[in-house]
């Protein structure tokens, strides 16, 4: 049987931290003046009160996760944290629509970034901070993130960690998974920081620049612009987004190898090796087919149109 008590109690903690980013969004929303700050506001009450009674009202006695509980319960957590994750964009009526909000939503969570939105940049500040952090939140797994800051849960954390993490863990990650979630949020939250002073420096602002480090390394896309980074007209802005998105899209298990100094594993690491491979052939040849049928130069980025001639 599928322990529903506890894996309410786990949906319920989790609802609790998707509040606290709903009240980092309505310091967001305050800071511009903007006027979603009543729809994050109410959505972190709803979402708090909904998380408060599933994590302490249902009492579950029986703390104890089997494998096909860990699947189970990652499938819910997205389902739930796109439910609720969708209300700003409804009480604020920035998507009016519950199936369009519903889809927005699950498709930052689950990175998949696709898009009903026809004018982005119309939406206020928080709204568009809302739909990047739902992609960085789901880049590197919402139940990894339960495990990384609630430790204290009690709970074997391998079932959850091993469902939500993709691709072979190494070493079984060292068979501590609250300490191996730490570590991975630790590196996912070093590139993030690293990204967003390099694109400050290439002339995004700060907000700009946050959103996109989040959209990179969930390997999502959302863009806080329409033209998305076309919008820069920048060759340095994109190398940097181009190279953070190939290290994101690494299995993290392998940075892990590396804070231990195991780097032969690394180098003989065949995913690595042949996910390097595929990405340089295919860029090398997209790359040359733009340029020799006249849509792109070698440095230009807004591209241009073919010739005529």
């Amino acid at each position: 049987m599928i322990n529903i008590r506890f894996i309410t109690n786990i949906i319920g903690k989790l609802l609790l931290i998707e509040c606290v980013c709903f009240l980092l969004c309505v310091l967001i929303s305050l800071l511009y003046g903007e006027s979603d700050t009543l729809a994050f506001l109410y959505s972190a009450i709803i979402t708090g009160i909904t998380g408060m009674c599933m994590a302490y009202i249902v009492k579950a006695p029986d703390q104890i996760l089997a494998k096909k509980d860990g699947y189970f319960t990652v499938t819910c957590i997205w389902l739930f944290f796109s439910l609720f994750g969708c209300l700003p964009f409804i009480i604020g009526n920035t998507i009016p629509s519950f199936t369009d909000a519903f889809f927005e939503t699950m498709s930052g969570f689950t990175t998949t970034g696709s898009s009903i939105l026809n004018d982005i940049e119309s939406l206020p500040h928080a709204t568009l901070f809302w739909r990047s952090m739902t992609q960085w939140l789901g880049g590197l797994g919402i139940a990894v993130l339960f495990l990384a800051i609630l430790p204290s849960l009690g709970i074997e954390g391998r079932d959850l960690y091993v469902a939500e993490v993709p691709g072979p863990t190494h070493n079984k990650m060292a068979a501590t998974f609250y300490s191996s979630a730490r570590k991975l949020w630790l590196f996912y939250l070093s590139f993030t920081a690293l990204e967003t002073i390099l694109l400050m420096f290439g002339g995004m602002s700060l907000f700009d620049a946050i959103c996109h480090s989040f959209s990179t390394m969930a390997t999502g896309g959302f863009s806080t612009k329409q033209d998305s980074i076309a919008y820069w007209n920048s060759p340095y802005i994109q190398y940097v987004i181009m190279l953070f998105m190939f290290i994101a899209a690494i299995n993290f298990g392998l940075y892990l190898t590396a804070l231990k100094g195991d780097f032969k594993r690394i180098f003989h690491d065949e995913e690595l090796r042949w996910y390097t491979i595929i990405i340089a052939v295919c860029s090398i040849v997209i790359a040359c087919g733009l340029y020799f049928n006249g849509w792109a130069g070698a440095e230009n980025v807004s591209g241009m149109q073919p010739s005529r001639s």
